[in-house]
């Protein structure tokens, strides 16, 4: 409402008519609006206390003949065109938001000022007002169903009086307030862990308590454990779990063995990185008489030990996943069952839950089976050493993994024709310090020794899938986990086809299988180019996110219509759902409960993203961290981002990505094209586009914010 209709409201009459039109007339010239009755009686001039007390009866009168609602606790808007609905609200770095819900098509708008203390991943109820041309959709929060997060990490700052802890996540737009006598020791300027306690409706900043000191900036255990907490991972295990796996015996009885087919002396060996612990996969192989392959997926039998409903069982259901920092393995279970007892240890008898197929020379499948086994295996290999078989054919059991190789290879080329797509990317990695700084980034590559141990998993977990999934008589399906993958956004493909065309690459999008031919094609054409992280970026962002269900609908980018996680136990929740479920129908037991198992994957796929998210973290701050020692220096980089407030540009050499805020482009006014993924000049008409390359100048590293701030080299 505008100021002048303010100053020339008339002051209503006594009585409660003269009143009600009053308030009638202030909704009306303000539709989108919410008032208390204080509100009112300062837009209606009104002090005194009786006819305020008159002002409240009037509301609860419109309230009643459906002329206004009550959208909020006290609060009354006009009732129009707009509408109630609930969804998930998606914070910015601005301190506004967006909410996400089944009801619209796009995202509802959400002012600061409308989110009444709603934060970021709180589900809400809105009201969402009546839509105007010039924008999208624009609410209000007018209930908060369920906060994501009550616990929030950052940095203290403590005064004389009070302190406040200043969250590190840029999602979280306020300070939280903290009473001196609840900072639990918590220093000036230490990391820590609040939890919010109160957030009184006219407070601007929640008010909370410490509930864990983590230590001083920069240090890092400090930073590690903090980038966990912040995702709300867990970073350590709680005495009684430790204790319950303290507790299990890694002896195996003989009536462990006697329902168990006896690998022991078939040749075998696990290929894992240099670093792994946790081998939770082997392969075994032998020539049969009739002159084809035995191949054998063995995988640790890790619910013989984890019993549902266990402690332990709990606790692996709840973190769903190990987590991989860039300087250590959060597992999903302790160390004395991830790295002991369920760890395929070369020269060591372990119970496993095997899948293994009989193969001709062309890797068809010839035969299979899936059941209990016991096996010992000969050999532990890091995938350096196993590549150095592959390539020279010498070495420990250079026969296996020679003939394994091939028959990896010829999978792997039936794969690609019916449809799968290559998304193999570099790792980055770091050379780490004793005390966990950055000396340098490298970068892990893929080979065919990854590909030979991936061609038997993926064939492993298709088939379990394909033995449970592939069932016509429908009264016959059993409940099942399956990792799904669903068809591409085919607008988000199609703004990357475009894109891609300026770089002399194309995708055919006449087909599922065209789009998977040529798109594999531009991901070979593109590898050893300066646009290689960015074309597959992009390619990444077009296709949607893999996730586990009980509802089937194949998995796209591997071109396989039924899929699951069978390969993983110890550090995938999904993986020992999938054993129980195939031993319970192997032994005809009845089915699962689906409801159930469909909130386990549910979580486990919210899990798996937080687990992704704290890794990239992770990764960020180290990369941070590495270019904070190197603020000056100049290097080739090349654009990975557009935005209406700057560029991001990630330099060639190492990855690590920064910002060329567009307040410091000083030479013309630049306007940004969402469109063409650029800005430009609008006197110059210079271009800052996707793709291009530019010289940078490392001009700002902060650490809190894992932000690095870049200056453009002309």
């Amino acid at each position: 409402m505008s100021g002048k209709n303010k100053s020339n409201r008339k002051k209503p009459g006594q009585n409660i008519s003269d009143l009600t039109k009053s308030i009638i007339s202030l909704f009306n010239d303000s539709p989108r609006q919410a008032f208390n009755y204080k509100q009112i009686s300062r837009q209606l001039h009104i002090k005194e206390q009786a006819r305020r007390k008159i002002i409240l009866k009037a509301l609860q009168n419109l309230k009643r003949s459906g002329d206004i609602q009550e959208i909020y606790p006290g609060k009354y808007k006009l009732k129009s065109t707009g509408m109630i609905m609930s969804g998930k609200v998606e914070m910015s770095s601005g301190g506004y938001g967006y909410v996400m819900s089944d009801s619209v098509s796009e995202p509802v708008f959400i002012s600061q000022d409308n989110l009444h203390h709603a934060l970021n991943g709180d589900t809400v109820k809105i009201y969402l007002f009546a839509a105007k041309k010039s924008r999208g959709p624009e609410g209000e929060v007018i209930e908060i169903i369920e906060r994501a997060r009550d616990t929030f990490v950052g940095v203290v700052e403590v005064s004389s009086r009070f302190a406040f802890l200043s969250p590190d996540n840029r999602k979280m737009p306020y300070d939280i307030f903290i009473p001196i006598e609840k900072l639990k020791g918590a220093r000036d300027g230490q990391k820590a862990i609040a939890r919010i306690v109160e957030w009184p409706r006219q407070a601007k900043n929640p008010f909370g308590e410490i509930i864990e000191v983590l230590g001083d900036q920069g240090d890092n255990e400090t930073e590690m454990h903090a980038i966990l907490a912040d995702f709300g991972l867990p970073y350590r295990f709680s005495k009684e779990t430790t204790r319950a796996a303290e507790s299990i015996s890694d002896a195996i009885a003989e009536t462990d063995i006697s329902n168990r087919k006896d690998y022991r002396k078939i040749p075998t060996f696990t290929i894992d990185p240099e670093d792994a612990k946790d081998y939770d996969d082997a392969l075994s192989l032998q020539k049969l008489h009739n002159g084809n392959w035995e191949v054998g997926v063995h995988i640790a039998d890790v619910t013989y030990y984890v019993k549902p409903g266990s402690l332990l069982d709990s606790e692996a259901q709840e973190r769903a996943t190990s987590v991989y920092l860039v300087d250590r393995t959060v597992p999903m279970l302790p160390e004395r069952l991830s790295n002991h007892i369920c760890s395929l240890r070369p020269k060591e008898d372990k119970l496993c839950f095997s899948a293994v197929f009989e193969l001709n020379d062309e890797a068809e499948i010839c035969n299979e089976w899936f059941g209990k086994t016991i096996i010992n295996s000969d050999r532990r290999f890091s995938y350096q050493e196993a590549q150095k078989i592959i390539d020279t054919g010498e070495g420990d059991m250079k026969d296996e993994i020679r003939t394994l190789h091939g028959l990896a290879q010829k999978l792997r080329n039936e794969r690609f024709k019916r449809g799968s797509i290559s998304f193999e990317r570099e790792e980055v990695k770091f050379e780490i310090d004793e005390k966990g700084h950055p000396q340098r980034i490298y970068f892990r590559e893929y080979d065919t020794a990854n590909e030979l141990i991936e061609e038997f998993m993926l064939m492993a977990n298709k088939r379990v899938a394909t033995l449970f999934g592939d069932i016509k008589n429908k009264q016959d399906r059993r409940t099942f986990v399956y990792r799904i993958h669903d068809k591409p956004n085919f607008e988000k493909l199609g703004k990357f086809a475009s894109f891609i065309s300026r770089f002399g690459h194309a995708i055919d999008l006449a087909s599922g299988k065209k789009i998977a031919e040529t798109l594999n094609r531009v991901l070979y054409d593109v590898k050893g180019s300066k646009e290689q992280d960015l074309v597959e970026n992009l390619a990444l962002r077009a296709m949607a996110k893999a996730e586990y269900s009980t509802n089937n609908i194949g998995h796209y980018g591997l071109g396989f219509k039924y899929y699951t996680h069978f390969t993983s136990p110890i550090r995938r929740y999904p993986d020992m759902l999938v054993h129980r479920l195939l031993n319970d129908y192997l032994n005809h037991q009845p089915p699962g409960n689906k409801k159930v198992l469909e909130k386990m994957c549910s979580h486990s796929s919210d899990m798996e993203q937080l687990a992704v998210d704290a890794e990239r973290a992770s990764v960020k701050y180290k990369q941070v961290e590495f270019m904070a020692e190197r603020i000056g220096q100049i290097y080739d980089g090349i654009i990975s981002g557009v935005t209406e407030w700057g560029i991001y540009v990630e330099i060639i050499e190492n990855k690590c990505e920064g910002m060329i805020h567009i307040r410091n482009l000083l030479d013309d006014f630049y306007e940004y094209d969402e469109d063409n993924y650029c800005l430009t000049g609008r006197h110059t008409g210079r271009k800052f586009q996707l793709g291009d390359n530019v010289k940078i100048e490392i001009q700002r590293a902060n650490l809190p914010r894992k932000q690095l701030d870049f200056a453009l080299v002309i």
